[in-house]
């Protein structure tokens, strides 16, 4: 996608906010634990490879991805630190994330004994993270026994396969309801208890688990939507320090015109003025992934609230402005203008969805502009 760097539209991502959200949970941890970053979906929208760079500034020592492609993206950008691959890669790719010392995730048997068939020679052992699904329902083994032996199969293939590590992954550990969350755990117990001999990574904490349930950590945690800034419960349960949101998301007024009472704006006409009314267009749509959803929003000029008027378009939007405002004045999207402020938890609410599909959802044509980075 063409990134749009001649208009005013723009992701503005603080290196600060990064390096503090996870210097903070690393002087958590206690001394045996390692913190990997996870940078999955470019870096949840707010950039591969930079965030890489920031998180390992403030003590990450590994990095977590969901597809082969983002760890090989890291390694050619000269990353050397340990990467794993989170979701299920197919086994004719086994020898490429072993050449390239790539960590992949592997959820059944039946997936080691096609990659302990292949006649291809890999430069080292696969390093490989057994998945346990404890109660996720998404990947991973569902049966201890199997998972021994699938434990003791990597053993007996050493020159392929290197069982490094094990995890599972839990579904409400943002919740204040822990019954489910205890009931994974002691499932998880289940699996450690199946093994005579543990592998070098023991993980099952996320973002939520490590912020509160802690005593589960195990030796390494995926820290992940924290990096960010936002909270993974949205508003649920308050963060243990301060989360400082890492993204901003503004642009400019190009167009601003007054409208008389009755006249109608975008699409569907689903918006009419009940008075004369000042209207300003704002170069930003959906296909900057500022979805259609958010009509009836606001964003912020000058510390006002200005409403989202009419259908959200592919590449511009309207809002009802307090006033005549010149063309190129500044428009908040996301941040802070003067005392109010809008989070991705406030559009995330708004859009009845979470705050990380919002950072997501923002396309490559979005400029993202780095500050603070030294």
């Amino acid at each position: 996608m063409v990134v749009g760097v001649n208009r005013p539209s723009r992701l503005i991502i603080d290196a600060s906010a990064i390096r503090h959200n996870v210097s903070e949970e690393v002087q958590r941890l206690d001394q045996k634990s390692e913190l990997f970053a996870v940078i999955k979906a470019n870096g949840y929208g707010h950039g591969i490879r930079k965030i890489a760079q920031f998180t390992k500034e403030a003590g990450a020592t590994g990095f977590c991805v969901a597809i082969l492609d983002e760890a090989l993206d890291l390694r050619e950008a000269g990353f050397t630190e340990p990467i794993l691959v989170l979701g299920i890669t197919d086994p004719d790719s086994a020898k490429l994330a072993a050449d390239n010392d790539v960590s992949l995730t592997v959820g059944d048997q039946e997936w080691l004994n096609q990659v302990s068939q292949q006649s291809v020679t890999f430069s080292n052992p696969l390093k490989v993270h057994l998945a346990i699904d404890t109660g996720m329902g998404r990947i991973g083994f569902q049966n201890s026994e199997e998972f021994a032996k699938a434990a003791d199969f990597m053993r007996e293939h050493s020159e392929k396969l290197d069982f490094e590590g094990m995890f599972t992954h839990f579904a409400t550990a943002d919740e204040k309801n822990t019954d489910y969350f205890n009931l994974q755990t002691s499932r998880f117990k289940e699996f450690l208890n199946a093994l005579s001999e543990k592998p070098k990574y023991v993980h099952v904490s996320n973002t939520a688990t490590s912020l509160w349930h802690a005593a589960c950590n195990g030796n390494m945690i995926r820290f992940g939507v924290g990096i960010y800034g936002m909270n993974p419960s949205g508003r649920a349960i308050e963060s243990p320090y301060e989360l400082k949101p890492a993204m901003r998301l503004e642009s400019k007024l190009v167009f601003v015109k007054k409208i008389k009472a009755g006249r109608s704006v975008s699409y569907g006409a689903t918006y009419t003025a009940k008075e004369d009314e000042w209207i300003g267009t704002i170069p930003i749509g959906y296909a900057d992934g500022y979805e259609r959803r958010l009509q009836g929003f606001y964003v912020l000029i000058d510390g006002q609230k200005c409403e989202i008027v009419g259908r959200i378009c592919m590449d511009q939007m309207m809002v009802r402005l307090p006033k005549e405002m010149p063309v190129g004045t500044k428009v908040v999207l996301a941040g802070q203008s003067g005392s109010e402020s809008i989070s991705m938890t406030n559009i995330a609410d708004y859009a009845a969805t979470i705050n990380y599909e919002i950072t997501c959802g923002f396309t490559d044509r979005l400029p993202r502009i780095y500050e603070n980075e030294q």
